[in-house]
């Protein structure tokens, strides 16, 4: 059955005409986006809405040609650079098609994996790698103390014994003076601490990384395939709290947020 699709790009003259109206409703305004990008965000926003669902076969290079009435070469990039960022895959001689959905957790809200997991109907388990002082420099610095020992956990969250984050904390022992003493198999560092001392603000960093071969191994990741990284910084009061690393095998996650 023949996939038809209900968005145009507009010709000049009417991007033109309709620049006020696309200035208040998108990020980018028509005139400014290239066609391969508005393509981009016309797939996007049809698997966001539901209407092309994971595994399901997406409209054919030819018919969005059609559609869209720009050359093929653009359509072919929009749907190559889609390939790429793993919203789409490709089969030779079969089309294209939504890619597998992926693990996905929230950024600006700080939450505690092992609910997001049983949120979506599945089994959490945490494997605790390391759980001890550390003398760390670089993270005594982040946790603004001046000597040490601060205290350090690694440990893996699995998904229906999937793992899908490496965890690698630093937690400051003026606020959180029997964090070492803790099962972190049971309750998660997040959960403990936020039922302790709830964070008054945080800040971020994300990254697209390779690993190291440890980290790597305990997700169980193929070589040379990256990470999602999510740096993070809490505080409780005046006191830098928590330091942490979240490793997450990009193939199986990815985070999102809303402001």
């Amino acid at each position: 059955m023949k996939t038809t699709t209900q968005a145009r790009i507009a010709p000049a003259a009417q991007a033109e005409q309709n620049q006020d109206a696309a200035d208040r409703n998108r990020d980018t305004p028509v005139k400014a986006m290239p066609a391969y990008e508005q393509i981009k965000r016309y797939v996007l926003k049809r698997i966001s809405e539901g209407a092309w669902k994971p595994g399901g076969l997406i409209p054919s290079e030819t018919e969005l040609v059609k559609e869209f009435g720009v050359a093929r070469m653009t359509v072919s990039r929009a749907l190559r650079e889609l390939t790429a960022e793993r919203v789409l895959t490709r089969v030779q001689g079969s089309g294209t098609f939504v890619a597998p959905q992926r693990y996905e957790s929230t950024v600006l809200e700080i939450r505690n994996i092992a609910d997001e997991i049983a949120a979506r109907g599945h089994r959490h388990s945490a494997r605790v790698l390391t759980l001890e002082p550390s003398d760390d420099a670089d993270a005594l610095e982040a946790l603004g103390l001046a000597s040490g020992p601060a205290f350090h956990s690694c440990i893996v969250h699995s998904e229906e014994g999937e793992p899908i984050q490496y965890e690698d904390r630093f937690v400051n022992p003026k606020v959180f003076p029997e964090y070492l003493q803790q099962d972190f198999s049971v309750e998660t560092p997040n959960h403990y601490m936020v039922r302790l001392a709830p964070v008054q603000r945080a800040e971020f960093r994300i990254y697209a990384q390779k690993p190291g071969a440890y980290v790597r191994r305990h997700l169980m990741m193929d070589i040379g395939e990256p990470c999602l990284l999510l740096w993070r910084r809490t505080w409780v009061g005046e006191n830098v709290a928590t330091s942490v690393r979240l490793w997450h095998p990009a193939s199986r996650f990815h985070l999102a947020g809303t402001v």
